[in-house]
This record gives structure tokens, C-alpha cells and sequence, in this order.
């Protein structure tokens, strides 16, 4: 005499559209896109804000970073008004060093923007999910 056994379930198959152990409502599923205006917008703004050296300061690193992008700005501005030569290498590093501040500013702000848009949309799963 032999038995049927049943398959186990496929752990990879997905779950049907109105599982109530789904963990979001499928309105909320849907991720913001990596680029979205709103987040970029903010992050923009955000990025000049945390030029200020109190606000850098939490960041040792990204200080030096500032410190050293003005003090290189500094002396550019001198030897262009003393018109010394090489000018052009201290543009650039000027313009790198700045790039490099405002770039990690951007990324930070970035990654704050994203975060407090998925809390965002975790509340409001929260408060819209029915229990049953």
C-alpha cells in the first residue's frame, strides 16, 4: 500500500494579491525611483546647507576636506590678484576639493531623504492596514 504525499510548498512562488500576511499593501510595494525629484530636490538644497563647518564637524573627515577646499580657494584668489603662474593646477584643485565636499554633503543627504520617505510610507502602511 502506498501513499500520496503532497509537494512542498515553493518558496520562491509568490504570494496571491489579497494575502492578509502580505507586509504592505500592494499600493505601497511599489519603490520610489532611485532619482525622484522630490528626494533630489532636498538633497540639493541639503547639500549647501551642510557647507557650514559646525554642521561638518560631525564628520572629521569631510572638515579637512572643507578646510582644505578654502584654504586652497584662498590662495587661488591671492595669486590671481598677484598674478602669480600655475594658476590653472590650483583651480583645479580648488574645484575638486569643493566637488568632493559638496558631492559627500549630496550622498548624505541623499541617503537621509530616502530614509525618511520609506518611515513615511511604513506609517502610513501602518495606519492603513487592517487587522484581522
Amino acid at each position: 500500500m502506498s501513499t500520496l504525499t503532497p509537494a512542498p510548498p515553493n518558496p520562491i512562488q509568490e504570494l496571491p494579491q489579497n494575502d492578509p500576511t502580505s507586509l504592505l499593501p500592494k499600493k505601497l510595494a511599489r519603490a520610489r525611483p532611485l532619482f525622484d525629484r522630490e528626494i533630489v530636490g532636498g538633497a540639493s538644497r541639503a547639500s549647501f546647507s551642510k557647507l557650514n563647518p559646525i554642521t561638518l564637524l560631525k564628520n572629521p573627515v569631510m572638515f579637512v576636506v572643507e578646510v582644505g577646499a578654502a584654504l586652497t580657494t584662498v590662495f587661488l584668489v591671492r595669486d590671481i590678484f598677484t598674478g602669480a603662474g600655475g594658476i590653472g593646477f590650483s583651480l583645479q584643485i580648488a574645484l575638486w576639493l569643493w566637488f568632493t565636499v559638496l558631492f559627500a554633503n549630496f550622498a548624505e543627504a541623499m541617503a537621509e531623504g530616502r530614509g525618511k520617505a520609506q518611515a513615511d510610507a511604513l506609517r502610513r502602511a501602518k495606519s492603513e492596514t487592517i487587522a484581522y
